[in-house]
């Protein structure tokens, strides 16, 4: 890391911190409620979507605002977010995130209409907002020993990627058996417990000594410019790449977020610094974050569909059949990932889970018509799983490392921010390239009963392809930015890359 980005002095009494360390682990278990309870809300709300829609009454043209609205205030606040972070403590909005995410699913399981359901989703996108870039800063600023932090990481890792998968079992398991207002009151679960742990366990609030005014119009510009991205990407798989809409907010994002990073290099107190993302280690951590969750997300959801819609599984079969993914990228992230970082270092074992990625979608080309789980399936969500815990959680430590602590709750909401638009992106070019493959090939062939299945399952295996070439490509920009090094075992320093 770059010698401005040293971490500065932690701004907590010693007893804090010599309690903080002791109770280090139970800190982890207590971000980990927090993490999982956003992860499961990824997916388990899609899948209770047609019940609620039942229910409420509300028409096809409007249920993807259920989940849009989320994803969106989620998006366009993450950076605000983490500054605030900075400023008033990160146990504080740690804790306003947690409550205030709970109230907003307790009000959505309440929900008598479309606009109380939708208006509660993007609460809850506003307080994951807050909560997401917190719990990260807490997680970087409680683990700065080398070995300690990579096992932490590799558990936050798993939790994020397993709890995608498990909000498709638990939401299908919720809503057949309960109400689909129960996928909304499971939060509740795990908020309140998330809560007193953080009240108990987290030390006094690390506020900032500076009380610059917010930059208001980093802000703005920034929150406008992610909410016009998101939002074109989300119009690529219904009105495709070329429709005038997408055209617009895509343009319009890239064009406020260039206006951001203009203001950000002008402004004498930046909503994000730029000696944040200059750093080339972190800029490699960055983009490997950005990468894989772009092809782990666009995979995921035409396999979903491909289960579903093809092969004929329920939503609960789904969920079941992608659980070997998570468990091994848990084996991958907490037992394989931090040796052989230490033993080889980021440079070799980030792109090479990169490569486990990409020889995972290959894999996945031979899909069929034909219900062949253990043969097509199976292996490829292991690698993935496997791959992917060598990839995410070493990228996002080096995303989050050596930086100054005033800067570690922006630093941390731009880790998510990639996420986000990285998954918005991902879903963007595999299901449009899908959309397009399916239509050649119906074009290409004869009319048949089994044309629009075959057709189908073309399409996937070319988006499984690309999905392949974005890992490789995530392995080249990593292999190319991280440095040759292994990480630090020193517990009196940060985290960090040591020269081999």
């Amino acid at each position: 890391m770059s010698s401005t980005d040293t971490a500065a002095s932690p701004i907590v009494e010693a007893g804090d911190a010599a309690r903080q360390f002791a109770r280090r682990w139970w800190i982890l278990a207590t971000i980990g409620l927090a993490q999982t309870m956003v992860a499961l809300d990824g997916t388990v709300m899609n899948i209770a979507l047609p019940s609620a829609q039942a229910e409420l009454g509300f028409d096809d043209g409007s249920r993807p605002w259920i989940i849009t609205a989320y994803s969106l205030a989620f998006a366009s606040l993450l950076l605000l977010s983490g500054r605030l972070a900075d400023r008033f403590g990160r146990k504080n909005i740690f804790i306003i995130g947690l409550a205030g995410f709970a109230v907003a699913s307790a009000v959505g399981g309440a929900a008598i209409n479309f606009e109380m359901l939708v208006t509660a989703r993007a609460v809850q996108g506003a307080f994951a907002a807050l909560l997401a870039p917190a719990a990260l800063a807490l997680l970087t600023t409680t683990f700065t020993n080398g070995r300690e932090r990579a096992r932490a990481f590799g558990v936050f890792g798993a939790i994020g990627v397993g709890g995608l998968t498990i909000g498709l079992v638990l939401g299908g398991a919720l809503t057949e058996y309960l109400s689909w207002r129960s996928t909304m009151y499971i939060n509740l679960l795990f908020a309140i417990p998330a809560i007193i742990g953080a009240i108990i366990l987290l030390g006094h609030a690390v506020r900032s000594t500076e009380r610059a005014p917010i930059d208001i119009p980093g802000t703005l510009t920034v929150s406008a410019g992610l909410f016009s991205l998101v939002y074109g990407f989300s119009r690529v798989e219904s009105d495709g790449w070329d429709a005038p809409i997408t055209i617009a907010f895509l343009a319009a994002g890239v064009i406020l977020l260039a206006v951001f990073f203009v203001l950000q290099a002008r402004l004498a107190r930046p909503l994000l610094p730029l000696r944040v993302i200059l750093d080339r280690e972190r800029g490699g951590g960055l983009l490997g974050m950005l990468l894989s969750t772009a092809g782990m997300l666009g995979m995921v959801f035409l396999l979903a569909y491909y289960v579903q819609g093809i092969l004929g599984y329920s939503a609960v079969q789904t969920g079941i059949a992608f659980l070997p993914m998570p468990i091994a990228l848990a084996t991958s992230a907490i037992i394989i990932a931090p040796r052989v970082s230490r033993l080889l270092g980021p440079k070799i074992s980030v792109p090479l889970g990169f490569l486990i990625g990409a020889t995972a979608m290959l894999l996945l080309t031979r899909i069929t018509t034909e219900d062949a789980y253990v043969a097509h399936i199976l292996p490829s969500l292991i690698l993935l799983g496997l791959g992917l815990g060598l990839a995410i959680p070493t990228s996002t430590s080096i995303a989050t490392m050596g930086l100054r602590r005033e800067d570690t709750g922006v630093g941390s909401s731009l880790v998510s921010t990639v996420q986000q638009v990285g998954g918005a992106l991902g879903v963007a070019i595999l299901s449009s390239v899908a959309a397009t493959a399916a239509v050649d090939y119906v074009a290409e062939h004869a009319a048949t009963a089994t044309l629009p299945l075959e057709a189908a399952v073309h399409a996937d295996t070319i988006a499984f392809f690309v999905s392949a070439g974005l890992f490789l490509l995530g392995a080249v920009v990593t292999a190319t930015l991280l440095r040759p090094g292994r990480v630090t075992d020193d517990s009196d320093e940060p985290a960090g890359i040591m020269a081999a």
